[in-house]
């Protein structure tokens, strides 16, 4: 299951700052009214340990969008695990067809905790190939991945 705040056609202006220094005022706002508030909202309903992990938090441009997502998520019972999904090919899909993105996988590997249940967090979800391929990677180290939240679905 994936939930997404927004259409990507309603945000897309503010979506494509991400490489920019605006890029990381917007995120982070954005993170603030929506990430945050959600998670909040989660634990008061569901009290157990939870991890988040977002996906290939590889920084570009002084930051990493999707780390200030996971940032606004920390609170007590949740802990972020920064950085331990990344992709062995961090090649772009952006505006790339199906078929590309099918011939070139991102190869994740994960470095963080075994053993747990997460929340697995991206920026944008267009296919979804990128968060089942992070899915399936989680899987192999017993991550049992509850759901996905991103920004927005195209």
């Amino acid at each position: 299951m994936v939930y997404s705040f927004y259409n990507y056609q309603n945000i897309e202006d503010l979506l494509l700052t991400k490489h920019t220094p605006q890029g990381y005022i917007i995120y982070r706002a954005l993170a603030k009214m929506t990430f945050k508030p959600f998670m909040k909202n989660f634990m008061e309903q569901d009290n157990r340990p939870i991890y988040v992990i977002g996906v290939d938090e590889r920084v570009k441009s002084g930051y990493a969008h999707v780390s200030l997502l996971t940032h606004e998520m920390k609170m007590r019972g949740v802990k972020v695990l920064n950085a331990k999904l990344m992709a062995k090919n961090p090649i772009s899909y952006s505006g790339k067809t199906l078929q590309f993105r099918l011939n070139n996988p991102r190869d994740f590997y994960y470095t963080g905790k075994d053993n747990i249940e997460a929340i697995l967090v991206d920026d944008i979800v267009t296919t979804g190939l990128t968060l089942k391929e992070a899915k399936d990677t989680l899987r192999a180290y017993g991550v049992d991945v509850l759901f996905a939240l991103t920004l927005a679905k195209v």
